[in-house]
């Protein structure tokens, strides 16, 4: 099954929406029948037009807010038993990142105090290096060792590594990206570590917000059984109305993060700690209870490295957190061809990883998610549709108290949950049109996924380059 869904998953997806949406409408369908108030129109002098100005019933909103709440409900009360079933789990051979496996094998052993070792993945990236290592080492637990993983660069990258204070690692014939770089230092970094000797990877345009690294250290020192500290992170300023969606976007997610109290999605390659002993059991269970080549920590194959390693832990029992403080600065696509290239390795990336690892507890979250983002397209695409016949086919403005109520709702749910974000975010969101054309934006993407994947087209990494800045001129003392 789990090869089988490769190129199947974007037909799967869609069809299990379709169905979605039919039995919410056969529920409709079924309900006690009202006296319509029709109005008429004429579309392009040829098609004959007639739409209903009454507002559902209340059985009609029972049935549609019912279908949501039971779909809410089933997807938390699975997601809990799952990651319940696995922290409690003994099976050393199914789930040996397991925490009462690992807790059972630690107990009584001391590892030493935590240490960080960082690895900054890096091609061509001068321009944003430098405030990359000048905010590891003016953490306020700096970090014990860094390594660039200069990687095919043609630029100052190197020199300026050393100049920030790290250490350089270059690659060897690497043609596999960054997945392949960084499989290539792991090979040399983790056999001589121990359990409390964590690895950090973050990449080369980010930049740590105070108090990570000492956030992360507390954590793996009060926690034997915790494998990995994911980074919560938000956009950098500027780059105007898209760069403002961005960010918007990012505060979201945060927040549904901190409402779910810590529990990880997807372990960001932005900025992500790993203990040892979790990449080492990635690494060796490759190729046969997990996707992959035997020995390699990342899969060179997945177009999203950090989403597939977070499967991957997962699937092999691992309690992974992502701490509110620890937080991070990111890059934000400067256009929305840059943004289209990356959203589409993205949300291609999150299909071919629970294509290859097909429907199992650990992925279920992943479907559940797939299959919304799916049927919330084809929802808005469907109302716009019908608005756009609407507005063509009459001669004035209709106005429907029930969907203004519904827009209201929408709206104020839009501004609350971006609040922390600052007042640009609030208007944005209040105005609700313009994330309302972002919103298109990323359908879109997401509908080309589904196509590309389904027709098999290879899909391609684009690197983005970035503008120069400052060369770093400290380091670690």
């Amino acid at each position: 099954m789990r090869w089988n869904l490769q190129r199947a998953i974007g037909l799967v997806v869609l069809a299990v929406c379709l169905i979605a949406g039919g039995l919410i409408w056969l529920g409709i369908s079924l309900s006690e029948p009202v006296e319509p108030h029709t109005e008429e129109g004429v579309l392009f002098g040829v098609w004959q037009v007639m739409y209903d100005t009454t507002a559902p019933t209340r059985l009609q909103l029972a049935i549609a807010v019912a279908a949501a709440l039971l779909l809410a409900a089933v997807v938390t009360i699975v997601e809990s038993r799952i990651a319940t079933r696995n922290r409690r789990t003994l099976d050393s051979t199914h789930k040996p990142l397991s925490p009462h496996v690992v807790m059972a094998e630690t107990r009584g052993v001391f590892a030493g105090p935590v240490t960080i070792t960082v690895l900054v993945p890096a091609h061509n990236e001068e321009a944003s290096l430098p405030e990359t290592l000048r905010s590891l080492w003016a953490q306020s637990r700096p970090p014990d060792r860094v390594i660039v993983v200069a990687d095919n660069c043609t630029d100052a990258t190197p020199e300026l590594a050393v100049t920030g204070g790290a250490e350089i690692f270059e690659t060897v014939d690497n043609d596999k990206k960054k997945a392949g770089g960084l499989n290539q230092v792991l090979r040399q970094v983790l056999p001589g570590l121990g359990d409390n000797d964590c690895v950090m990877i973050m990449d080369a345009d980010t930049v740590l917000d105070d108090g990570f690294l000492e956030a992360a250290d507390h954590r793996f020192t009060n926690d034997r059984g915790l494998m990995a500290v994911g980074g919560l992170f938000y956009g950098e300023e500027g780059h105007g109305f898209i760069g403002q969606c961005q960010r918007s976007e990012y505060v979201r997610y945060s927040r549904e993060l901190k409402r779910l109290r810590g529990q990880v999605f997807v372990l960001t390659g932005t900025a992500s700690i790993f203990r040892p002993r979790g990449l080492r059991t990635v690494a060796a269970s490759r190729g046969d209870s997990i996707p992959g080549v035997h020995g390699d920590v990342y899969d060179t194959l997945a177009l999203t490295e950090d989403n597939e390693l977070t499967i991957a832990l997962k699937s092999l029992g691992a309690l992974l957190v992502s701490p509110q403080e620890c937080t991070v600065v990111t890059e934000l696509m400067p256009s929305w061809g840059t943004l289209w290239n990356q959203r589409l390795r993205w949300q291609r990336g999150a299909l071919e990883n629970i294509g290859a690892y097909g429907v199992t507890r650990e992925t279920f979250r992943y479907w559940a998610q797939q299959i919304g983002i799916g049927y919330g397209v084809v929802a808005l695409f469907a109302y716009l549709l019908a608005m756009i016949v609407l507005i063509l086919a009459t001669d004035t403005w209709v106005w429907f108290t029930f969907w203004l109520v519904i827009g209201f709702v929408f709206t104020l749910e839009r501004v609350v949950t971006v609040w922390r974000g600052g007042w640009r975010a609030r208007i944005l969101a209040a105005l609700l049109l313009p994330e309302l054309v972002y919103a298109l934006f990323l359908d879109l993407v997401y509908v080309r996924s589904i196509v590309d994947i389904s027709l098999g087209r290879q899909a391609a990494w684009k690197h983005v380059e970035h503008q120069a800045s400052e060369p770093a001129t400290g380091g670690a003392s």
